[in-house]
C-alpha cells in the first residue's frame, strides 16, 4: 500500500495533486496517481502557465482557436477548461465511491477578479455552467472582496475552494462566509448534501516570511522561533475548524445533509532547505484534512515520510509559538495580509506573461 493510501485509509486524511498537465492526462500519469491514492487534483494559474509553456500538446488545438479567431485571452480558458474537464473524468470514480467527499477538480477564476466581488461571482457562475460537472470546483480567493462572494456562491448551492488563506482572521470570515451560504440556500428550498467546499490555508509561504521577519530581528529568541510559525498557525486554523463546525447552528445543517467546509493545506512544499522536505505533510495528517501535493512532495513523502496523526498533538505548544511570535513584534494577522497581497500578484504575472508567451507563440506558429 502506498503511504498516499495510507493517508486517507489510517488516518481520513485526503492526499490531491497540486499540478495538472495535458501530457499527464494523455500518457496516463494522472490516472497512476489516482491508482496510488491521489484523490483530488488543483491548479491555479502558475501551474496553468508552465503546462501550457512547457508542452507542445496545445499546440494543435491553439492553432484552430486561434485560425477562428479567438482572443488569445478566450483561448487561454479553452485549453485549461478543456485539461479541467478531461481531469474530472478521471477522477469522477473517486467522486462517486466517496459519495461526493473527494474527486474534485479546481480551476481558479481570472486574477484579475481577486478584488471584483461581483466579477467574481459572474466568473464563478460562469466556469459552473461551462463546465458542469458535479465534481467541479471553483476557486475563489479569500480576498475581503472574495469573502462575499464566498456566500454568495454556496448561497446558490455552488460548489468552490477557498484559496489563499493565510492567517487564522482571514479563515474565522471564511468559515463564516460559508456557514451563511448553505442556510441562505436551505431557507429558499435548496439541498444543502448538494453543496461541497474546501478552505485552502497556505502554509510554507507563512515560515518563508515569518522566518524572513525573525531574521531582521535577529535576537536570540526570535531565531529560536524560525521554522515553527506556519505549522503552528495550520494546527490551530484546524482547531478553529472543529469549534466552529459543532454546536446548534451547525447540526441545523447538518441534519439536512450539508458538509463540513474541510480545511485544505496548501503550499506544503518545503522552501527552505534546512527544514525537512516533508515537513508540511508529516505534521498537519488528521482526519477531514485535505493536503494538497506537487510531484516532488509526493515522492518524498513516499520514501521517508510518517503516515500519523500530527495536526492536533501539541496544540498548546502551537497558542505558546503564536504568543512567543507576538512577543518578539511578529504580527501575523500582517504577515497574512502581506502574504495575501503577493499571492494576488504573483498569479496576476503569472496569467499575464502566460498571455504574453500564448501571443508570440501565435505569431511563430503561423509562420509554420
Amino acid at each position: 500500500m502506498t503511504e498516499l493510501r495510507r493517508l486517507y485509509d489510517e488516518q481520513g486524511q485526503s492526499p490531491w495533486l497540486d499540478n495538472l498537465t495535458r501530457t499527464y492526462l494523455r500518457d496516463g500519469t494522472l490516472a497512476r496517481f489516482v491508482a496510488d491514492g491521489i484523490r483530488g487534483v488543483t491548479t491555479n494559474p502558475t501551474i496553468f502557465a508552465k503546462a501550457i509553456e512547457g508542452s507542445n500538446a496545445y499546440d494543435e488545438q491553439f492553432v484552430a482557436l486561434t485560425d477562428a479567431g479567438t482572443t488569445i485571452q478566450d483561448c487561454y480558458w479553452e485549453l485549461a477548461i478543456d485539461d479541467v474537464r478531461d481531469a474530472l473524468a478521471v477522477l469522477r470514480p473517486t467522486f462517486d465511491a466517496s459519495s461526493g467527499t473527494d474527486g474534485f477538480v479546481s480551476i481558479e477564476v481570472a486574477p484579475e477578479l481577486a478584488r471584483d466581488t461581483d466579477g467574481t461571482a459572474t466568473a464563478v457562475r460562469d466556469l459552473h455552467q461551462r463546465i458542469d460537472q458535479p465534481n467541479l470546483f471553483v476557486k475563489i480567493p479569500a480576498t475581503p472582496e472574495g469573502i462575499p462572494a464566498i456566500q454568495a456562491m454556496t448561497a446558490e448551492g455552488r460548489n468552490v475552494n477557498i484559496t489563499l488563506i493565510f492567517s487564522l482572521l482571514r479563515y474565522e470570515q471564511v468559515i463564516e462566509a460559508y456557514l451563511l451560504g448553505p442556510e441562505t440556500f436551505t431557507a429558499a428550498g435548496g439541498e444543502p448534501a448538494a453543496v461541497h467546499s474546501v478552505a485552502s490555508f497556505f502554509v510554507s509561504r507563512v515560515d518563508t516570511e515569518v522566518d524572513r521577519r525573525l531574521e531582521v530581528i535577529g535576537t536570540t529568541e526570535a531565531l529560536a522561533l524560525r521554522g515553527r510559525a506556519a505549522v503552528a498557525q495550520a494546527r490551530l486554523a484546524y482547531q478553529l475548524f472543529r469549534d466552529q463546525f459543532v454546536g446548534d447552528r451547525w447540526t441545523e445543517l447538518e441534519i439536512l445533509g450539508a458538509h463540513p467546509q474541510r480545511p485544505l493545506w496548501a503550499s506544503t512544499s518545503t522552501k527552505n532547505p534546512a527544514y525537512s522536505d516533508t515537513l508540511y505533510v508529516d505534521s498537519l495528517i488528521g482526519p477531514e484534512t485535505v493536503n494538497t501535493l506537487p510531484e516532488a512532495t509526493i515522492a518524498s513523502f513516499e520514501d521517508h515520510g510518517t503516515v500519523s496523526r500530527t495536526i492536533d498533538v501539541g496544540v498548546q505548544d502551537a497558542g505558546d509559538v503564536m504568543d512567543r511570535l507576538a512577543e518578539v513584534s511578529i504580527d501575523m494577522d500582517d504577515v497574512g495580509h502581506i502574504l495575501e497581497d503577493q499571492g494576488v500578484t504573483s498569479f496576476h504575472e503569472s496569467f499575464a506573461k502566460l498571455l504574453d508567451t500564448l501571443s508570440t507563440k501565435s505569431r511563430l506558429l503561423s509562420k509554420r
